[in-house]
């Protein structure tokens, strides 16, 4: 009976039919002969759907006006209010501001430390010296915010910090850096390159040991001295990793590091002009109850932040496909 209506249908529709259990087995041996790497990616799997979506559903917050006594549901909505709000209040301006200035000068300086320490690395020859610098500049990934701002602290101490007393044994006067906006940039960008530049260079290291050492042999052979080896082989060999972490932080730019921007500067409110970014507002609002505000915060960063990875990819595609994210 099955034979007969399959006869009876057009030749697309057949193959459509025909292939759908051959589909369907694929898929098994897909999944039976690579049983051992889903597994591997399962706890993976559930991080992302525990703590990145099933959180989602928080996202109607940003619409309704919270009530602790009537829950997420039975609160009232309050439509785009809540952003409104956010774009016209004083504070808007600035902490855009500062989370996408702070973001841009982490990326270019970031990238261009990160870029000349793996090539230092790459002329070091011996092992032992190798290892030793780059597990010593991988160690201040692995500490805690918390114990960089005491570290930090210690160093700034209005009274008893060693950069004072540095400056009061050579005569000159101290300064109070947690009473005055105006030094942070410089010390923010400084504390959150010395954490980050050992294992950023790490990665294109990686990408310098894959190329082949006949290129810089050739390259030798030609003439061609270090500084012009470094131009011609290395850096180009770098571009395809380079746009991937690129694109990737253009889609944080409207986002910071709350550990860095609240442990570091201690969340001292005369700091707020050039310290205070969009995360570390919306944990204050958070403290204060102000629950559909921050939500509405938290949604316009991450769909501006998911706007600009589309943007940047497709703008990279356009150029050079091969060095495309998707």
């Amino acid at each position: 009976m099955r034979e007969t209506v399959i006869n009876n249908l057009s030749d697309e529709t057949k193959s459509k039919v025909n292939t759908k259990p051959l589909r369907s087995n694929s898929f098994k041996r897909l999944v039976r002969e690579n049983i051992a790497l889903f597994a591997l990616t399962l706890p993976a799997i559930l991080y992302y759907l525990i703590f990145h979506y099933t959180p989602m559903f928080g996202i109607i917050l940003a619409f309704k006006d919270y009530k602790y006594s009537e829950g997420i549901l039975g609160s009232s909505w309050v439509g785009f209010k809540n952003f409104e709000y956010f774009f016209t209040s004083m504070d808007a301006w600035r902490i855009t501001r500062n989370t996408v200035s702070y973001a841009a000068i982490f990326i270019v300086l970031g990238n261009i430390a990160a870029v000349s320490v793996a090539l230092l690395l790459f002329e070091i020859r011996g092992k032992l010296a190798l290892k030793f610098y780059q597990t010593s500049m991988i160690m201040p990934k692995f500490l805690s915010w918390v114990l960089v701002g005491y570290m930090t602290y210690a160093l700034f101490n209005p009274t008893l910090g060693y950069f004072n007393q540095l400056l009061h044994f050579f005569g000159f006067e101290s300064i109070d850096v947690y009473s005055n906006a105006k030094y942070w940039p410089y010390i923010i960008v400084s504390v959150e390159i010395w954490k980050t530049v050992g294992l950023s260079s790490i990665i294109y290291y990686a990408a310098l040991m894959s190329v082949d050492p006949e290129l810089f042999e050739a390259a030798k052979i030609d003439g061609a001295g270090r500084m012009r080896q470094i131009f011609a082989i290395s850096l180009p060999s770098l571009a395809p990793v380079l746009t991937i972490i690129i694109i990737l932080a253009i889609g944080n730019l409207f986002r910071g590091d709350f550990g860095l921007f609240y442990q570091i500067p201690r969340d001292i409110g005369v700091l707020y002009p050039t310290t205070d970014v969009i995360d570390t507002y919306v944990y204050r609002g958070l403290r204060a109850g102000d629950f559909g505000i921050s939500a509405a915060v938290g949604l316009f960063q991450s769909v501006v932040g998911l706007i600009l990875i589309v943007i940047s990819n497709w703008i990279v595609t356009k150029i050079r496909p091969e060095n495309s994210l998707f």
